[in-house]
């Protein structure tokens, strides 16, 4: 792969910023890694998540040249949010790798405790959730992994993050929050990403 090709987009998640990723970011840059993250706003919810792929989808337009491909590596929220910029934004034509870590896929039933927008999208069998889980076979047209601990707190039931396209990777991280710095997290991201495609 050469240096343009190697490049991933970090997506946070909700109340997070792009500094959730600094462990990581260093990580990936020593591997020879190109890095890019950006800071959605607002995180917390006031905005909904298809809005929020709108401001990946303008990032990704601004820092990654031309048709350049590039893998994708979204945590929690931002997972849904990479999904929505591949599966509605034309992602699929440029995302070489999707990787998503304790992403509530199928809802977490922690979002009923708020009625924000883009809470009320990550509730199971939301309206945004039913219609991203109606296609999401599209996303065996890339590399796609779903990374999630069973200790999660946060995506609730935890096998929420199991989806039946790509690979399901378990990864026994004690908190959510661990899962984007704990080493044995970074460690499965790092691998998958470097995997050779096909």
């Amino acid at each position: 792969m050469s240096s343009q090709q190697k490049s991933v987009v970090l997506v946070h998640g909700m109340t997070d910023t792009s500094a959730v990723f600094k462990p990581m970011t260093r990580f990936l840059e020593q591997r020879g890694w190109r890095v890019h993250s950006l800071d959605l706003m607002p995180s917390n919810g006031d905005l909904e998540l298809d809005h929020l792929a709108t401001q990946l989808e303008q990032f990704i337009t601004a820092n990654l040249l031309g048709e350049q491909s590039f893998d994708l590596v979204g945590f929690s929220m931002g997972g849904l949010v990479s999904r929505y910029y591949v599966q509605r934004l034309g992602g699929l034509e440029r995302v070489q790798r999707l990787v998503t870590i304790a992403s509530p896929h199928n809802g977490t039933l922690a979002a009923h405790l708020s009625k924000r927008p883009g809470c009320v999208q990550m509730r199971p069998n939301s309206t945004f959730l039913l219609d991203l889980n109606r296609d999401i076979h599209q996303l065996e047209k890339l590399r796609f992994t779903s990374i999630w601990t069973p200790m999660d707190l946060m995506i609730v039931p935890a096998h929420s993050s199991i989806v039946p396209v790509g690979r399901n990777l378990k990864v026994s991280v004690p908190l959510h929050a661990w899962m984007v710095s704990d080493t044995r997290a970074i460690n499965v991201v790092t691998t998958v990403l470097e995997e050779p495609l096909p």
